[in-house]
């Protein structure tokens, strides 16, 4: 057990990254009344913007189910955030705010499929998300990231599914429903969040090249317009199911591993 002297309300978290995974662990975790601080890189490439708090880094601030995340300059900006019910979100690509805030507990939310510099010694509690950690080595818990059967599952030893490549299936879909880039270059959208595609409706460009959509449905992740973007990257993703609301709210997928986050602070925890 880990000894944390301050009562639930006062201890901080910080969170790495800030994309669909992260917001909705940041989401259930603010709810339960922690004090939650995200950081991001500059130029963070979310798919599931709407739901995702690295969209303040672009536009300052950013709502998801209620909660907000405000982009701020410095650390010492952090207080007066969380007074006034927001999240603060720092471009710090290294997490080096971790030497001021002290957290009490810290998450890598990045979802890398490595791990880029986490280490057992970040925080009291240190949590990482998938692949790419060991619990007992670089971290204290791993959380499964997989769909499937141990989603959200807690491993205190070892490591977690390792990445398949395959998204998870909607509707019986898998790597149809994903939106890649046919070239190098930088893409171009005609299409927002939220807009219904048919099959090889064409979305957006990469340079000349057409991007299209390989099914119908509605658009439930798409990258800024003007991303630079590789052969290969995933653009967007199409929801089979065309509701559209689904867009806008946290996902199954985010809220079952959020709980198994929730759940190891909890186990972590004594009096």
């Amino acid at each position: 057990m880990i000894n944390m002297s301050k009562k639930l309300g006062e201890s901080v978290i910080l969170i790495k990254g800030a994309g669909e995974m992260a917001t909705g662990i940041a989401h259930r975790l603010t709810s339960c009344h922690f004090k939650i601080c995200l950081t991001e890189v500059s130029k963070p490439q979310a798919v599931r913007r709407e739901v995702a708090f690295s969209e303040a880094v672009f536009d300052e601030e950013k709502e998801v189910e209620g909660i907000v995340a405000k982009l701020v300059q410095l650390p010492e900006q952090i207080s007066d955030t969380w007074n006034e019910g927001k999240i603060p979100l720092l471009i710090d690509p290294e997490a080096k705010v971790r030497d001021f805030l002290k957290p009490d507990v810290l998450i890598d939310g990045i979802l890398a499929k490595k791990n880029l510099g986490t280490k057992m010694t970040d925080a009291h509690l240190v949590i990482g998300l998938g692949p790419g950690f060991i619990a007992g080595e670089d971290v204290h818990v791993v959380i499964e990231t997989n769909r499937g059967h141990n989603l959200g599952r807690i491993i205190t030893e070892g490591e977690a599914e390792p990445n398949t490549g395959i998204p998870g299936a909607i509707a019986g879909y898998t790597e149809e429903r994903v939106i890649r880039a046919p070239a190098s270059g930088t893409f171009r959208t005609f299409k927002k969040i939220g807009d219904g595609v048919k099959a090889n409706e064409k979305v957006g460009i990469v340079g000349s090249a057409a991007v299209r959509s390989r099914i119908a449905g509605v658009i439930r992740g798409l990258l800024r317009d003007e991303t630079e973007v590789w052969k290969g990257m995933k653009l967007g993703d199409v929801d089979p199911r065309g509701i559209k609301t689904h867009c806008h709210t946290i996902s199954d997928k985010a809220r079952t591993v959020s709980g198994g986050v929730l759940q190891a602070i909890l186990e972590h925890w004594s009096e």
